[in-house]
């Protein structure tokens, strides 16, 4: 990978969350998933989360959020909620 913006994604079909990172072209996408699904992790445990997979938040980036059906021929399908949050590989110092 090198230093180009790529796209975090969070969601969730009424499971378990699931973060990951859209590498185009890589096999296996950087990924996470919660197993409590209580509550929504919130931002800082999202931050955490993409730190330890090597990414950071693009400055002033925000997570922006959709909604989607499980079939989307069929609006009585339950939602699936996505969030994306431009990032980038982090830093080494």
């Amino acid at each position: 990978m090198n230093a180009h913006t790529l796209t975090a994604q969070f969601s969730s079909n009424g499971g378990a969350w699931r973060l990951y990172v859209v590498v185009p072209g890589a096999p296996d996408w950087p990924a996470f998933r919660w197993e409590s699904t209580d509550s929504v992790p919130a931002v800082a445990e999202r931050r955490a989360v993409l730190a330890a997979l090597g990414f950071e938040p693009v400055a002033g980036a925000e997570w922006s959020w959709t909604e989607d059906s499980q079939d989307p021929d069929d609006d009585t399908t339950p939602s699936v909620l996505i969030a994306a949050l431009p990032v980038r590989e982090a830093v080494q110092v």
